[in-house]
Order: structure tokens, then sequence, then C-alpha cells
């Protein structure tokens, strides 16, 4: 009953939205997650105008569209989200907007099946956090150019610059990125945090990671994850666990508990930012910069 009052309640926005668009008026794009929203706005410059629905901390597995936002997707030329399931709730919402020819984009739709981490406990059968392997990112963000481009054919050539000068910092973040972490010795790459947000990271650089939910934050992890991921992190002598920007902090704080009960020391080694950017005007809140301070994060705490 829940289901079919929310596609009613789409409908009805739509219903009223005014579909008189001025001719002066930008190129409206919404985007879901801040990730995306940074990437679409380094692409599209001033030529298109970006709204993300997620600010930071937002989880993207939790969040639930408002009358506002299902106004403001049925109202934009086009719609970028992440795709696999990640808005798990507003998956109805995007079906809708597609049927109402709303040019609606998974950005997951860069990458081929067969280079997803692939699982059977998510709703999409794959992770999707993709934005944790910066080759991923660079893939899409040609991707996302040439969409921007096949909707506004005038600024192709602006968009096509954007991208490759994006690129290009994007192959500077991944050499930093791997100089920082060649700091650490392999051994000590054992990345525990609230869930499971970084295999695609620990695929990419050779980190055995530890989530302590799934893929989802939907589901709290229980007693037994706790003296699970405990065990780990005694056997492995862990030295520190890390909380997560947009997950509440108490199950990482329950599992530090269930650790030290044991005898074994490990402190919180900090935050990091898995779903969400940090906040704006901060250099956490870029896809670049939200990156760098992970790793630095990450390295200094396992050292």
């Amino acid at each position: 009953m829940k289901k079919i009052g929310f596609i009613a309640l789409i409908c009805c926005v739509l219903l009223s939205c005014n579909e008189t668009k001025t001719k002066n008026e930008k190129f409206s794009i919404i985007t879901t997650t801040s990730m995306i929203t940074d990437l679409v706005k380094n692409i599209g410059g001033d030529k298109v105008n970006v709204q993300g629905l997620m600010g930071a901390g937002v989880d993207p597995h939790l969040y639930k569209a408002s009358e506002g936002d299902v106004s403001k997707l049925s109202n934009a030329d086009m719609i970028i989200y992440g795709g696999l399931h990640l808005e798990g709730k507003l998956v109805d919402v995007f079906e809708t907007m597609k049927r109402q020819n709303i040019n609606t984009i998974a950005v997951s739709d860069a990458l081929d099946k067969k280079d997803l981490i692939s699982s059977t406990l998510f709703a999409s059968n794959y992770d999707p956090h993709i934005w944790f392997n910066v080759e991923y990112w660079q893939r899409i963000t040609v991707f996302v150019a040439n969409k921007l481009s096949e909707a506004q054919p005038e600024n192709k050539d602006f968009f096509q610059a954007n991208a490759t000068e994006y690129l290009k910092k994007l192959k500077v973040l991944k050499a930093e990125l791997d100089a920082e972490i060649a700091t650490l010795p392999v051994e000590k790459r054992r990345l525990v945090t609230a869930h499971d947000a970084f295999s695609y990271f620990g695929k990419e650089f050779d980190f055995d990671v530890v989530g302590l939910q799934g893929l989802s934050t939907a589901t709290e992890a229980g007693v037994q994850d706790v003296q699970k991921t405990a065990a780990y992190i005694i056997d492995h002598k862990v030295k520190a666990v890390f909380i997560e920007s947009s997950v509440p902090k108490r199950t990482i704080e329950a599992l530090q508990a269930a650790v030290n009960s044991k005898k074994h020391n490990v402190v919180i080694g900090g935050t990091l930012f898995s779903d969400a950017l940090g906040n704006p005007d901060t250099p956490e809140g870029t896809y670049i910069g939200m990156f760098k301070f992970n790793v630095h994060t990450i390295v200094e705490a396992l050292k």
C-alpha cells in the first residue's frame, strides 16, 4: 500500500508541474550523490544548472525522495544517478521519470558488468560503490561528457574540453594515491570500516577490506557480525578501525569495545567519506579531495 501511495504522489506532482521553460534557462540537471554532483559540475561548467539531491553526510541507501525532490526531478532536462540500486528507495521514481521521457542516466552504465564486484546479498547483485576505483571514475567521466554532448550538441566542444582537463586531474590523483599507499607495508593494508563500501578501493590498492555491515546500511550489524569482525582484528593485529561520515558511529564503537574487552587495543583511526563527500567549500567536498583525505587518514592510522 505504501508503494502505491508513493507512486500516486509522484503522479500528482508530475501533473501539477509547470512545463513551461524559458529559452534563457540553462539546461537543468538533477544528480543524486555528492560524488556525481561534483563530477557533473566539473564537466558541465557554466553551461548547465546542476542540483544535487544528497549533500554531505547523506546516506544514499536510505534516502527517500520528498515531494519537493519529485518536483525537481520532473522539471529536469536530465537526471544523473548512480545505478546498481545504490539509491534503492528511488528506483520507482527513476522509472517514472523515464516513462515521462526525461533523460535519466545511470553512471554505472559506463562500466561493463564483468568489471563489477558481484554480490548476491545486494539488490542489484553488484557492489554499487564504483567511485572508489579511479579508473572507473575516468570511464564514467567520458560517459557523462558524451551524454551531455548528445543532449547539447552546441556545447559539445566545451564539455569534451572540460572532461579532458578533469581526466588529467584524475591521472595525477591516481599517481599521488599510489605513492602514499606505497609507504604502507602490504601486511598492514587491512581496512575495517562501518559498512562494506571500500571493496573497489581494496581491489585497486591491494587492501584486505572488512565491512562491519553489508553493502547496504539498511540493515544494522548484529552481535555475530561484531564478534566475527573483532576476531579478525585480533587475529591480524589491526591497529585501527574507521567510522564513516554517512553511517552512525555506534556500531564501530561497539566493535572497538568488543576488541578492547579481549585485551587487544584498537583505536578509531578517523572518519572516512564513503557514500558522500565532505562539506561544500572544503577539499573533502570534492571527489579528488575526498579521495586524498581518505587515503591519508587510512595510511597514517595503520602505519
